[in-house]
C-alpha cells in the first residue's frame, strides 16, 4: 500500500490528543485488514516528521505522552496566544490553576488534602478541571472514608506539552537567590 503515509498523517490530524503507534497499528489493520509491523509505521512516522520540518510548514508533528501531535511551530506561537486570548473563555481560573499544581505535583492526592494545602474549600475547581478533563480519578484512599484519589490526566500531558510528570519544573527552580534572610558568611 503506497499511500499508508497519508492515512497515518490523517489520523495525527484527526486525533484531539496524542496518538500512539499502538493505536495507529491497529486502526489500520482493522481498517485494511492486513498486518502492519512498527517499524513501519515508525519509518512513516519519520518521514511525516521530516516533511513538515520545512520552513514552508506552519505547523509541525511532536512527540507528546508517547504518542504523535500536530502543532504549531514554536515561530508562530505570539500569534496563536492571540488567538487563545480572545477566546479566554476556557482560560482556568487562578483557583483552578493552583488545585491543578497540586494534584500536579503531590498526585495521587484526594479533595481534603488538597484544601489542606490551599486553605479554602476546591469543591468548583476540581469540578472544573474534572469537566476539562485535566485531571481524573485515579481511585480510592484508604484513610477514614475512602475519599477520592486525583491525578492528571493524559490531556494535562499534551496541553502542557510534556510526556511524563517528572518534566514539570522543579521546585527550586523557582527559588529565587536574591532574597535571604539573616546574614550570609563567607
Amino acid at each position: 500500500m503506497d499511500n499508508i503515509g497519508q492515512y497515518i498523517e490523517a489520523l495525527i490530524f484527526a486525533s484531539e490528543q496524542s496518538i500512539r503507534t499502538e493505536e495507529i497499528l491497529y486502526c489500520l489493520q482493522s481498517a485494511f485488514g492486513q498486518d502492519f509491523s512498527e517499524d513501519e509505521i515508525n519509518t512513516h512516522l519519520q518521514n511525516i516528521t521530516n516533511k513538515y520540518h520545512d520552513s514552508r510548514f506552519a505547523i509541525e508533528i511532536v512527540k507528546l505522552n508517547n504518542g504523535y501531535q500536530f502543532l504549531t511551530k514554536k515561530d508562530y506561537h505570539q500569534v496563536i496566544s492571540l488567538l487563545q486570548a480572545q477566546r479566554s473563555k476556557k482560560k482556568l481560573s487562578q483557583a483552578a490553576l493552583e488545585t491543578l499544581a497540586i494534584i500536579a505535583y503531590k498526585q495521587p492526592v484526594t479533595k481534603p488534602d488538597v484544601e489542606q494545602i490551599r486553605g479554602v474549600n476546591c469543591d468548583y475547581s476540581i469540578q472544573k478541571l474534572l469537566e476539562k478533563e485535566l485531571i481524573t480519578i485515579v481511585g480510592k484512599s484508604e484513610a477514614l472514608g475512602k475519599p477520592i484519589l486525583y491525578g492528571t490526566s493524559a490531556l494535562f500531558m499534551d496541553y502542557f506539552g510534556i510526556n511524563d510528570i517528572a518534566e514539570l519544573p522543579q521546585m527550586k527552580d523557582f527559588a529565587s537567590n536574591g532574597v535571604s534572610i539573616g546574614e550570609q558568611s563567607e
